[in-house]
């Protein structure tokens, strides 16, 4: 579980809260739960490394709000339009027995072991994340796939995930998809040019153009030497005739 150091305030201006954000800090908020909701004040430095990490919206974090230790969610980040930097952020406590609505990602390992992506098989990722409704205590780090021993042409739906009994999908009524192991994509060889489908010993475009023009193609040329010689060999008597 991570953890943060957070500081009280007590601005009631929008030029406290601007002065806040040059000092290094980001304005924040807890709530949830019988208590009121507290102001505080988040290091900026520190707030960018967990939020880099992956997952920040769905761990749990330990809050130390005037030496007292909190365990709250992170539920809202608000950004600079311009520079993307966080401007505040909102902490949820976590209250056993309370059920919230949250997204937690999927993750998928062993793909080394799968028969089906070693023949070049592809894993399509229909939902990347799930979203769950489950006690705030007991919030999973992740939805795990194993892709040992799957072949082609299997899927992985959401009665396939092993789920505490408190922990339910919030998406009721079926069974959806989470990812399938699709065969692999075949490219199409593209079709060959009108000029590169003439044969050997066919006349091509050249020999058309010659054709237009008046001009004996080759074949034709060999025909007319052909028939000439034949006239040539014949006997007077059979010319006679």
């Amino acid at each position: 579980m991570n953890s943060l150091e957070a500081n009280i305030r007590d601005n009631k201006t929008k030029g406290e809260l601007n002065a806040i954000r040059k000092s290094g800090e980001v304005p924040g908020i807890v709530y949830g739960g019988k208590d009121e909701n507290q102001k505080v004040s988040i290091s900026k430095k520190k707030l960018k490394y967990l939020i880099e990490k992956e997952n920040f919206l769905s761990n749990i974090i330990a809050l130390n709000v005037g030496g007292k230790n909190i365990n709250v969610l992170p539920r809202e980040v608000k950004y600079h339009i311009l520079s993307d930097e966080p401007t505040h952020v909102d902490f949820l406590r976590i209250l056993p027995g309370v059920k919230i609505k949250i997204e937690v990602p999927v993750n998928f390992i062993n793909h080394e072991k799968s028969p089906g992506l070693k023949r070049g098989g592809v894993l399509n990722i229909v939902r990347r994340k799930i979203e769950l409704k489950c006690p705030s205590e007991k919030i999973p780090d992740n939805i795990t796939i194993d892709l040992n021993n799957v072949d082609i042409g299997e899927s992985f739906k959401i009665s396939s995930v092993k789920l505490d009994n408190e922990i339910t999908p919030t998406i009721q009524g079926r069974d959806f998809v989470i990812a399938t192991l699709a065969a692999p994509t075949v490219m199409k060889e593209p079709e060959k040019p009108a000029e590169a489908e003439t044969t050997e010993g066919e006349p091509g475009a050249e020999g058309s153009e010659a054709a237009a023009d008046g001009e004996k193609t080759p074949a034709e040329g060999e025909k007319k030497d052909a028939d000439d010689k034949k006239t040539a060999d014949k006997k007077p008597s059979e010319e006679k005739k």
